[in-house]
């Protein structure tokens, strides 16, 4: 699987320009997603172009992010007509940074890529069988029944915010700072 390269450009949204959040602490971040407590929805439009907002289980793994879908879901039938969609996660690791990442998903077609992909979310806890591109398992809230795909994020923008989760704690400078990552 192709890894996702590191942004092209890291811009501060507020304040001080120079002062900006590092990638590789969004990464870490992301990668914790599938930890209790973590929270992702996902935005995908519709034929009709209004926007459907769903919450999703997602994984970071082999450098990009990756959710499970059904594919006879409202949000797996958007995809399969408009593979843009907006997926934003909360963190609960403090200080908290949650991650808004905007790009293209797309199935995983390859079978190894599948199995490979099935067996990662098998040792976080969902037991899925891969079978082609496809996966069946038992039925997660966020998913819909199966059969299911597991899609990949490819970002081409991602945000990244002090999380409100515990900012409190914090004084204003020791926060992740608002940053646009663009690649």
């Amino acid at each position: 699987m192709t890894q996702v390269q590191a942004p092209e450009r890291a811009q501060a949204l507020v304040g001080d320009k120079s002062e900006v959040t590092s990638w590789g602490l969004a990464r870490e971040r992301l990668a914790k997603q599938s930890e209790t407590g973590h929270h992702s929805w996902m935005a995908t439009v519709r034929p009709d172009g209004r926007p459907h907002l769903m919450p999703v289980l997602t994984f970071w793994f082999d450098g990009a992010l990756h959710f499970v879908v059904g594919e006879g879901t409202r949000k797996g039938r958007n995809l399969a007509a408009n593979s843009y969609c907006v997926i934003g996660t909360e963190s609960t690791e403090l200080p908290s940074l949650d991650v808004v990442v905007e790009g293209r998903a797309e199935p995983l077609a390859d079978e190894e890529a599948v199995r490979t992909a099935a067996e990662q979310l098998g040792s976080n806890g969902w037991p899925l069988e891969a079978k082609g591109d496809e996966v069946f398992g038992p039925s997660a809230p966020t998913a819909g029944p199966p059969p299911y795909r597991i899609y990949r994020l490819t970002p081409t923008k991602a945000f990244g915010l002090p999380g409100t989760y515990g900012m409190d704690q914090f004084k204003q400078e020791e926060l992740p700072k608002p940053t646009r990552w663009e690649f």
